[in-house]
């Protein structure tokens, strides 16, 4: 495992063995790492500096694992935690969950296991935990989404199911976290699953969880997302993106509010709200043959659409503003003003990328010009520095081309434009980043130049 950037790690344990181990190996892969005996050693390192991770003991001489996450986002509340547990302490497992963890392990360690967390960690910092109003904030006074939010409001005072629709980038985990905030279960867990970015054969067990032994490599018993959602709201992020021969199972769980880990007979109840998102339209999919009808009328008791940002051409200087004192703000420096000729190039653009799009634009461009009046030049230097306009480069396509090479070519193009970004790329399409994969697999396009 290897990363475009060196990024950093601390571990904390009270085994002097094991904090040697995950030293060697996460040095191995180019972390730079720092290392704590206990809680307060701990506290002490993270006053001030932030980490893109720690790894820590849930219990130790001086405290728990909780306390270490806690200092740990005092300073950086986008710092991403592993929390090691001992052996078969489910207890633990759904405690650290609940508290906010990203995620936990088992020990003793599986290295296999810990890279692909931290790996997970990377790609949603670097991709997108949340949208980019990710402090809680929907910002907006367009009558489309003032009417989306009541919406929203009217559901959080029920108990019943959300299916949230929206193209990518305009916000369904912040609505999400919106409806479980706004109702009785705040003070119970959130907890999201992304469909599409747990590979398939492992999406079961995420879910549902699974014994020790119940596959190849289940060297310890794991609690999935509903268990550790108990009492609270679990959000089913991209469920368009569940396969077929899993979505059976997936129903009877939200019928019943019932189900069995893999490799147990034994039924766990829950008690859940479930609000399910995605990208593209769920009734084509079941008449495509490609989504159950039964489960999606199942997840659709009440119905969300959130705008795309085109429809709210109004909040897009409101916006504009909110994120250029936001940025600044964790930049440490003057807001810069935006003048009318800036303004109007924002609202002249299309924003495919809707919200986050337009956040990744302003933080770009408060980054490299600080405390400055952002003018029309500021705007057209940014977009041409990201390749705005790869077309104009782009093969020519002849009349009658097969459909195929016409979407082989977009693909290319956009790309192109994103500089090989296939994240960003397939949101700006409309699709899930694992159908981004399939695509460029599918077409024979070089892999490694689309990190």
């Amino acid at each position: 495992m290897t990363f475009s950037q060196p990024s950093s790690v601390l571990i904390v344990d009270d085994e002097a063995g094991i904090r040697t181990a995950l030293r060697v190996n996460f040095a191995r892969n180019g972390w730079h790492v720092e290392t704590a005996s206990g809680v307060n050693e701990a506290a002490r390192l993270l006053e001030n500096r932030a980490f893109h991770l720690v790894v820590s003991d849930m219990r130790m001489p001086d405290g728990n694992g909780l306390e270490v996450m806690h200092s740990a986002r005092k300073v950086s509340p986008g710092t991403a935690v592993i929390l090691l547990t001992a052996f078969g302490n489910v207890p633990d497992a759904v405690q650290a969950m609940r508290g906010g963890a990203f995620d936990y392990l088992t020990k003793p360690i599986s290295f296999e296991q810990l890279e692909e967390a931290a790996a997970r960690v990377m790609q949603v910092g670097g991709e997108r935990r949340r949208d980019e109003t990710a402090d809680g904030s929907i910002v907006g006074n367009a009558p489309h989404l003032l009417h989306a939010m009541e919406r929203a409001r009217a559901a959080a005072t029920t108990d019943a199911d959300v299916l949230v629709e929206a193209e990518s980038g305009t916000g369904k985990e912040l609505f999400a976290r919106f409806i479980h905030e706004a109702s009785n279960r705040v003070r119970k867990p959130f907890v999201a699953v992304n469909c599409a970015a747990v590979p398939e054969h492992l999406l079961e067990s995420e879910l549902f969880g699974h014994a020790r032994g119940a596959f190849t490599g289940a060297t310890t018993a794991k609690a999935g997302k509903f268990e550790m959602a108990n009492g609270g709201t679990l959000l089913l992020d991209e469920i368009g993106e569940m396969p077929l021969n899993l979505q059976p199972k997936l129903l009877r769980a939200l019928q019943e509010r019932e189900f069995e880990r893999l490799g147990e007979t034994r039924s766990i109840k829950v008690d859940i709200r479930v609000i399910a998102t995605t990208n593209v339209n769920l009734s084509s999919m079941v008449d495509e043959g490609k989504f159950r009808s039964d489960l999606y009328y199942r997840l659709n008791v009440i119905p969300l659409s959130i705008p795309p940002l085109r429809e709210r051409a109004g909040d897009i200087p409101l916006l504009a503003n909110y994120f250029a004192e936001k940025f600044a703000a964790r930049n440490r420096g003057p807001v810069p003003q935006l003048s009318p000729e800036f303004i109007e190039r924002l609202n002249a653009h299309h924003w495919p990328g809707n919200v986050r799009e337009l956040g990744n634009f302003m933080r770009r461009v408060c980054s490299l010009h600080p405390g400055v009046l952002l003018d029309a030049s500021c705007f057209d230097q940014e977009f041409q520095t990201r390749g705005k306009s790869p077309a104009a480069s782009s093969p020519v396509v002849t009349a009658g081309a097969p459909i195929r090479e016409l979407e082989r070519l977009h693909l290319e193009n956009t790309l192109a434009m994103t500089q090989g970004n296939r994240t960003q790329a397939a949101e700006m399409l409309g699709i899930s980043i694992r159908t981004m994969r399939n695509r460029i697999r599918e077409y024979g396009l070089p892999p490694r130049r689309y990190a």
